[in-house]
């Protein structure tokens, strides 16, 4: 039987990349701002597709449709990058459903976020003191 999960070192060419994802993402953001990183997939689309897409009713996550799952394996992604460029779980140990929840909740009180924007405002609120 072969081992298809294997502990990945964060060495190599996608090293770089996903360090330099979590640069733009983190404090440094700002001076990194001059040329923008360029988003794909379901990050780059507005909390209002995202929100067409989530159940109202956070219990029925698991009956939510294909669009919903397409945002919730691209936040996986999106997680899964940044916590191989930090070394640690910028998570913070929530479970992606719970994530999901709480990016509703960003969408909802800021519209005008797009799905990347209002995730990394989740993973910034974690990261901050008293903010849980």
């Amino acid at each position: 039987m072969t081992d298809f999960v294997r502990p990945r070192s964060p060495c190599g060419p996608v090293f770089p990349i996903l360090l330099g994802v979590a640069l733009a993402v983190g404090p440094l953001g700002s001076v990194l701002a001059a040329g923008a990183p360029v988003l794909w997939g379901a990050g780059v689309k507005p909390c209002s597709d995202f929100l067409a897409t989530a159940p109202a009713d956070p219990s029925a996550q698991a009956l939510a449709g294909e669009g919903y799952r397409r945002y919730q394996e691209w936040l996986s992604g999106l997680v899964t990058g940044l916590n191989l460029a930090t070394g640690g779980d910028v998570l913070k140990g929530a479970e992606l459903d719970a994530a999901m929840i709480r990016i509703r909740a960003n969408c909802e009180r800021h519209p005008t976020d797009d799905f990347f924007n209002a995730a990394m405002r989740l993973v910034r609120s974690l990261g901050e003191p008293n903010k849980n």
